[in-house]
């Protein structure tokens, strides 16, 4: 016969396999992608129509993303199509038009290449601004910085991540020191209307000169 004391400790690696198991009633989260399309109102709510395959899907927002408020400031007044990069998970309905949910907006903008832009899927990064104009586009082979009446400058680049969530990329290549800094923030570019998920700082022969960016299709942040 097994005394009491025995039998109790002998059960006791079974509790403790019991309570490591631990149930998640929560769903699995959905998987998401990343879409390039334009978008058109139809029937109360947004269409968009993707680059990829042609895909024509109803746009849904829970308020975290704030699209629809900013195409709808973009497509008033504007003969131009609408083009948007964004993220987010198919949703699949019988019988009647596929559904977007959105979990995050990278770019909506009526000016620009849209679907036709050959170099996104290479892009890193490309960050603008204006007054002065400047431009800087990242890829893995470099970093190229483009201004208005001055020669295009390609430099080699370091990129360092900050806990803050900013990201640095900075060169001293060629007797040039700069250092272009971008944070996940909503920027309006005031001078096109484009949104993007991206603010830009960019600190150039004791200048700082501010702007908007956007991460490419080789990055996916």
């Amino acid at each position: 016969m097994i005394a009491p004391r025995a039998l109790l400790l002998s059960l006791l690696p079974v509790f403790a396999g019991c309570q490591s198991l631990q149930w998640d009633d929560q769903p699995p989260a959905r998987p998401t992608e990343r879409l390039q399309g334009t978008i058109t109102q139809q029937d109360g709510g947004l269409q968009f129509s993707s680059c990829q395959g042609r895909r024509d899907l109803a746009l849904l927002d829970s308020g975290a993303t704030g699209l629809p408020d900013d195409a709808q400031a973009l497509m008033v007044g504007s003969n131009q199509p609408l083009f948007a990069d964004i993220r987010g998970s198919l949703i699949t309905q019988s019988g009647d038009r596929d559904q977007f949910q959105l979990t995050q907006v990278y770019r909506l903008q009526t000016e620009g290449p849209g679907c036709s832009d050959d170099t996104f899927n290479r892009l890193l990064l490309r960050a603008t601004g204006h007054e002065p104009g400047w431009s800087v586009k990242i890829t893995s082979g470099g970093l190229l910085l483009e201004r208005p009446g001055q020669p295009a400058l390609a430099l080699p680049y370091l990129e360092e991540q900050l806990p803050s969530g900013q990201t640095s990329f900075s060169t001293e290549a060629n007797d040039q020191r700069l250092d272009l800094w971008v944070a996940p923030q909503r920027c309006l570019d005031s001078a096109t209307g484009a949104v993007s998920h991206l603010t830009a700082e960019l600190r150039l022969d004791g200048q700082t000169l501010r702007g908007c960016a956007y991460y490419g299709g080789a990055r996916q942040d």
